[in-house]
């Protein structure tokens, strides 16, 4: 069994407090957890143990709520074909290349932070004849697979996402594929164990934020009362300290260049998990499906976009 990573006294105390962990027992929790999953015929699964302590951090420490979590984070991503597919790969020439872009950048935080980890989308940034909505996506789930296990911040703090809509063009409002913006945002909130904190759309155009309340209806109703809109420049200081932003964006926190080069080596480091991944996933047919229905399941999109239960043993 791999040793768990110790936290910093901040991020341990809100561990203690908010999310009920008691760093004696983790382990066992662990173990419990592990041993639900082994048993599931359905289910193919990582069990590393930072990735499932991920889910018992998210779900507070309810070991049938961290299941439930688990299973849909497996059986919802059949649900997402355009971005969990066989291009889902750290060695894949499209992935690396929008990685290289700086679309998507993780923001350096201080070892004492304990704060939410907070990622940049730079939405106008990428070449919508080279590349779909869906792609971007793509690579962003796999970093967000990657913070389940090692990013301290992310599973017991949340995650923010700033929306940087500068340079955007009709082009890449029409490429966002409001149905696919839908389903990811109900698997991000369903079915992955980070918490997302925030959604922040800055720098964003008037003719955008004039429709902008009928791209807020794609969001689960949670997620909707997170979201916060800005044409002002100056709006993401009031999110992030400006020694961890690059100088692209008037901090002291190096270049776009260096976080993408950071990420691309993170990414690369993970090549096996990812590849190993592609075997992953739930099968339905194996599913055993018990007399006991349990009374608080909550409903979740099936494979063809329906409404479903999930019944989880």
């Amino acid at each position: 069994m791999s040793a768990i990573r110790p936290l910093n006294a901040a991020l341990q105390e809100i561990c203690t407090r908010e999310l009920n962990e008691i760093p004696a027992r983790v382990s066992q929790d662990i173990e419990a957890l592990r041993d639900w999953v082994l048993k599931q015929p359905h289910l193919r699964a990582c069990t590393d143990d930072q990735f499932l302590l991920a889910f018992l951090r998210g779900t507070k420490f309810s070991l049938e709520r961290a299941k439930e979590k688990f299973d849909r984070f497996y059986t919802l991503q059949r649900s997402i074909p355009e971005v969990f597919n066989d291009r889902r790969l750290a060695t894949d020439p499209q992935v690396l290349d929008i990685v290289r872009t700086g679309v998507l950048l993780q923001i350096p935080m201080a070892a004492d932070d304990p704060g939410p980890r907070v990622t940049i989308i730079r939405a106008g940034s990428y070449d919508t004849s080279k590349y779909k909505f869906q792609d971007i996506i793509r690579v962003g789930s796999m970093f967000g697979e990657i913070m389940m296990f090692e990013d301290d911040n992310a599973t017991v703090s949340g995650y923010v996402e700033i929306m940087d809509m500068a340079g955007i063009t009709g082009s890449h409002l029409f490429a966002l594929q409001p149905q696919l913006l839908s389903k990811f945002s109900t698997f991000a909130d369903e079915a992955m164990p980070t918490r997302q904190k925030g959604i922040h759309f800055i720098n964003v155009p008037a003719a955008f934020e004039t429709g902008f309340n009928s791209l807020r209806s794609f969001f689960p109703a949670k997620i909707k009362s997170r979201i916060s809109v800005s044409s002002d420049p100056a709006a993401i200081f009031e999110l992030v300290r400006r020694e961890h932003l690059p100088q692209e964006y008037g901090g002291t926190g190096g270049t776009l260049q260096d976080i993408s080069h950071t990420m691309e080596a993170k990414l690369s480091s993970y090549g096996p998990y990812f590849q190993e991944s592609q075997t992953f996933g739930a099968d339905d047919k194996l599913r055993e499906f018990g007399d006991h229905v349990r009374r608080n399941h909550r409903s979740s999109f099936g494979a063809v976009g329906s409404f479903r239960k999930l019944e989880i043993d």
